[in-house]
């Protein structure tokens, strides 16, 4: 099968009504990962689906297949597919994965350690202020800022990213190729050119209530740990908390003042047992461990696929290697510790692009952090 052809019948499936990502996925297993045979095999068994389904199987809306192809066609989107290699691991783990993403921008940046930064959409100065700090210090570290694109603390986090120069992830819960909330139009091109832009729903598919606690599964489950500034009592960033822990990630948050109503959502984390933070080093410094775990998933995965099919996964787990500022680094490091601003002083580049080198050197196991923020090159290296 053709790779356009491959490409309609994941269209068509996704777009299947009552399917849903767990039965396509259990679908897919039964048949060897092949989803022309997945949809043969619904036609074969009608009674298997809804009569929407049937349906829609038998005879689908060729305009909006259409569509769906017309955007993917588009540089940098694409169907990111829970058969291939370069599909985030970390997702694989988590209550109802994702069959496929749409994926608008850099799909290798899934790949990459992330760190989801939620909060209030009617966030104060204060909790938008601190939302920055946390984001431009852990993307200045090596993260990946992960949030929703909503107002509020997920809008200061995306915005804090760019500003440091990284890229940031944004998970939404319409379609890809629509913006909610619509004054983030902007800011959402921004992250498409410079990070990634990721839904489970197809072009399309307008904001929905239902869309966004699916789309927070996929925010804690993409990130190593969530950090929660500022939430109400009622708020989706304490779902995405709650999906987190059930997921086996660190959740983190930042307490604030008692007479804030947003932060009574935090404080209840906190009385609840979730690690209170003051600083994004100490989230950093928890989330290390993960990181590098995920490295080493990575290196794996890249020994057991072939090159062709592994693209993302090599980028993100080892394309350093022909950088020669991090051949430049490796070199002037030497392996007794070293302070941040003594290699800064060797290599003319700024602390927080060392920074975020070192982290991806210490990931490697090239490189250990040491207390006192030094750093020293390994031995046999």
């Amino acid at each position: 099968m053709n790779e356009q052809a491959e490409l309609r019948d994941w269209l068509v499936a996704l777009r299947t009504p009552g399917l849903g990502p767990g039965g396509l996925r259990e679908r897919l297993g039964a048949a060897n990962g092949r989803i022309g045979e997945v949809l043969a095999q619904l036609r074969r068994h009608p009674a298997a689906v809804d009569p929407k389904a049937q349906a829609w199987l038998e005879r689908p809306d060729e305009a909006r297949i259409a569509a769906d192809l017309a955007w993917l066609r588009e540089p940098n989107h694409r169907l990111l597919r829970c058969t291939e290699a370069d599909f985030p691991p970390q997702l694989e783990t988590i209550p109802q994965p994702p069959a496929a993403l749409f994926v608008a921008g850099d799909a290798s940046l899934l790949l990459h350690p992330q760190v989801a930064i939620v909060g209030a959409r009617s966030a104060s100065t204060a909790g938008k202020s601190n939302a920055q700090a946390f984001a431009r210090h852990l993307a200045q570290a090596g993260f990946i800022i992960t949030s929703g694109l909503a107002d509020g603390i997920d809008g200061a986090a995306h915005e804090a990213a760019l500003a440091a120069g990284r890229p940031t992830v944004a998970v939404i819960g319409t379609g890809p190729d629509l913006v909610y909330p619509r004054k983030h139009r902007d800011l959402s091109a921004r992250v498409e050119a410079q990070g990634a832009l990721v839904s489970e729903f197809p072009p399309g598919t307008a904001a929905r209530a239902d869309h966004f606690p699916r789309r927070n599964r996929i925010i804690a489950g993409l990130s190593l740990g969530t950090v929660v500034i500022e939430a109400g009592l009622q708020s989706g960033s304490l779902t995405t908390a709650r999906l987190a822990g059930e997921q086996g990630r660190e959740v983190f948050a930042v307490p604030g003042s008692i007479h804030n109503p947003l932060a009574r959502g935090c404080h209840r984390l906190i009385r609840d047992g979730v690690r209170l933070v003051e600083s994004a080093s100490e989230v950093a410094e928890t989330l290390i461990p993960a990181a590098r775990a995920l490295g080493a998933e990575l290196a794996l995965r890249l020994e057991q696929s072939p090159p062709a099919a592994a693209g993302s996964a090599r980028k993100a787990a080892g394309g350093w290697r022909d950088d020669p500022a991090y051949r430049e680094l490796l070199e002037v490091l030497g392996h007794d510790p070293t302070a941040l601003d003594e290699l800064a002083e060797r290599t003319g580049q700024s602390a927080a692009e060392l920074s975020s080198m070192l982290l991806m050197l210490e990931l490697e196991g090239c490189v250990e952090g040491l207390p006192g923020g030094r750093y020293q090159r390994l031995p046999g290296l």
